[in-house]
């Protein structure tokens, strides 16, 4: 089993969660974070650090998120890590509560 990054992360990046990861399994994509499956230890703590709630364990990811499975896996394999805390994009708080933002993942 593995965490996923789901459709809150987008346009929001916050990278609170890349400090605590002890596998360095974030990659970094234009306004978005991935997990790797292959390198994730589903160790959990990245869960609390995550401001908006958009890391999940695997077997918990709603009905209407599980698109996000297959996209970590997908661009985990494109994007480069991340291994440090960067700053958030000056716009992030404005895109926290905005729902169906798939439409605004940039690849």
């Amino acid at each position: 089993m593995t965490h996923v990054v789901t459709e809150s992360c987008i346009k929001c990046r916050y990278t609170d969660c890349v400090d605590v990861c002890p596998v360095d399994c974030f990659r970094e994509g234009p306004n978005f974070l991935v997990i790797d499956p292959d390198e994730c230890i589903d160790c959990a703590v990245c869960i609390p650090e995550c401001p908006v709630n958009a890391i999940l364990a695997e077997e918990d990811v709603a009905a209407d998120q599980q698109a996000f499975v297959e996209i970590n896996a997908e661009l985990a394999k494109k994007w480069p890590s991340i291994t440090r805390m960067k700053p958030h994009f000056p716009d992030a708080d404005q895109w926290v509560d905005v729902k169906n933002k798939l439409q605004y993942l940039e690849r």
